[in-house]
């Protein structure tokens, strides 16, 4: 049944989980914890059951994935509904089964990695009639709680679990987890074949450049009623505007939110999201406030009563239930923000924004053909993500090329210095460059460039994107200088300087090394060894009083 063990693993840190004897550690690489939410006719929405039983939540993370676990205008609907949420973690750092030193994150591209500050719920809910209730109806949603932002693979795990833990309740849930608590750790680049109640789940883990899988949306179907505005919403999300999704239901508005920050790949989406947001949720009143801006927030909603408290929000995108039929869906219009009212709002985009890029109308006629032709969803959601993806590149790849040019030339890494430092960014600098080398070079599409770089460089998404390629190159230059030090003369240096330079170097060497296996630094394995052979050669140059102060330290 285990697949995988089959496959090498790509690290100690792997191999470890996967002959770990702690309980639950497996399972921890995948899932916080499983939640039962049922609805109590005294105190309303409750949680039933918390499973392992030793995950601890904060009464506040209780309360919120209470009322994120039930569609809050439920419209007296029977059956079963899938939807995402995610959460805002509260009450400090907490201890994990799964020790984790940060590898899966080095190794996953961004829009994959696991989250530290948030938790993502994953939720099927179940209403149906049921006399033996004081309602008349059985209302209870099971709820997976993790890090990852798995929704294909946790959606389609709901749809095997639920109907079979609703039927056989606790029982059925325990040996879930415990299969779940067999699986191998998740690990960018292969194909994880993930057995659970006799079926086995294969799902392909993306590395870096392969396309992702185990995350995918349908985005045909979730942007069908507002193909013909993708140029706008692409520029919204690179942009970090305040977007407000009103849906007809959770359903609707988490996959709308999750298509939209899901189409800058391979760019990170550095704002806040939320793809289900309820007026009980503790960051209502933050939100609502009249008294400063809108925060940089993506959100997604369903209860009416939204149009009122977000009206002042400067986009809000309002869609019905989503239908795929034989024609192209009525598009969605754009209108004046003064139009929407409060009571029976129709489908549209309530904006003002101009965008700065011309529509690009090829692709609207190759996905009008598609469906004239009949073409499946997944190929026309094929066509739509490459086009998003290949417009994120056109658009990054130009700042790529500038940062690049910031770094400092290999020569000028000598051992016995400091590394020189990176140049600084410069705004107008890189807006020169994009004459002969902008996004025209790889982009048909015409338009103000110029203007929206410059509404980009104010946005947390260049901010998100500067800091992680300041990080890498910092790092590179550190490896850098460790590889100059390796291939440098360490006798003749020593040759005539005093016993203080020679302490300080040791010092300096240690904390280097150190600093590269805490913060894993590209440097090989051999090059971190001989960087320690070096220093025990410096030690016993040293008279043997200092040699056994520096080996004590």
């Amino acid at each position: 049944m285990d697949a995988l063990c089959r496959a090498e693993p790509r690290s100690r840190r792997n191999a470890a989980a996967s002959a770990s004897p702690l309980p639950w550690a497996r399972f921890s690489a995948w899932l916080d914890c499983v939640c039962v939410v049922t609805f109590d006719l005294e105190l309303g929405q409750a949680m039933e059951l918390v499973y392992p039983y030793d995950f601890r939540l904060t009464e506040k993370e209780k309360t919120s994935i209470c009322y994120l676990s039930f569609p809050d205008s439920y419209s007296g609907g029977l059956g079963d509904t899938q939807f995402s949420f995610r959460l805002r973690q509260s009450g400090g750092q907490r201890t994990t089964h799964y020790e984790d030193d940060g590898e899966y994150n080095r190794e996953a591209p961004l829009t994959l990695q696991r989250e530290s500050a948030h938790y993502f719920g994953y939720v099927y809910f179940r209403q149906v009639k049921d006399s033996s209730m004081k309602r008349g109806y059985f209302q209870k949603s099971l709820v997976l709680v993790s890090r990852l932002p798995y929704v294909n693979l946790f959606q389609s795990l709901l749809q095997l679990i639920a109907p079979e833990y609703f039927d056989k309740l606790e029982p059925c849930l325990e040996a879930v987890c415990n299969e779940i608590d067999q699986w191998p750790p998740p690990v960018p680049g292969q194909t994880l074949n993930l057995p659970v109640m006799g079926v086995v789940i294969q799902n392909l883990l993306p590395a870096p450049l392969v396309l992702p899988s185990i995350h995918e949306l349908d985005l045909f179907r979730c942007f069908q009623p507002v193909l013909i505005h993708i140029q706008m919403l692409w520029e919204l999300m690179l942009l970090g505007e305040p977007i407000v999704v009103m849906a007809p239901s959770p359903t609707v508005s988490s996959e709308m939110v999750l298509a939209l920050t899901s189409c800058l790949a391979p760019l990170r989406y550095c704002c806040d999201y939320r793809p289900y947001f309820t007026i009980h949720d503790s960051e209502f009143k933050e939100y609502t406030t009249r008294t400063q801006a809108p925060p940089n927030i993506v959100v997604g909603v369903t209860n009416p009563f939204f149009i009122k408290t977000l009206q002042h929000w400067p986009h809000i995108l309002r869609v019905g239930e989503l239908r795929m039929s034989g024609d192209l869906p009525k598009q969605v219009k754009v209108k004046k923000l003064a139009k929407l009212k409060t009571l029976d709002t129709k489908p549209g985009i309530y904006t003002s924004y101009k965008t700065f890029l011309h529509k690009d109308k090829t692709l609207i006629k190759r996905l009008l053909k598609g469906i004239q032709r009949k073409r499946p969803s997944e190929v026309q959601s094929a066509l739509l993500r490459r086009h998003l993806l290949e417009l994120t590149q056109s658009f990054i790849i130009p700042l790529e090329h500038y940062i690049a040019s910031l770094m400092p030339l290999q020569r000028a890494i000598t051992p016995w210095k400091n590394p020189p430092q990176i140049r600084p960014f410069r705004q107008e600098d890189f807006m020169k460059t994009l004459e002969h080398a902008g996004p025209q070079l790889t982009c048909v599409l015409k338009g103000d460039w110029l203007g929206l770089y410059r509404r980009f460089f104010k946005s947390p998404n260049f901010d998100g994107w500067y800091r992680q390629r300041h990080k890498e190159m910092t790092q590179k230059l550190e490896a850098l200088h460790l590889e100059a030090i390796c291939e440098a003369n360490i006798v003749a240096w020593m040759k005539d300087k005093s016993e203080v330079e020679i302490v300080d170097l040791v010092l300096k060497l240690r904390e280097k090394l150190v600093r590269a296996r805490c913060q894993h630094l590209p440097v090989k394995e051999e090059t971190l060894q001989r960087v320690g052979l070096y220093i025990e050669t410096i030690i016993g140059s040293l008279p043997e009083d200092l040699q056994t102060v520096l080996h004590h330290h």
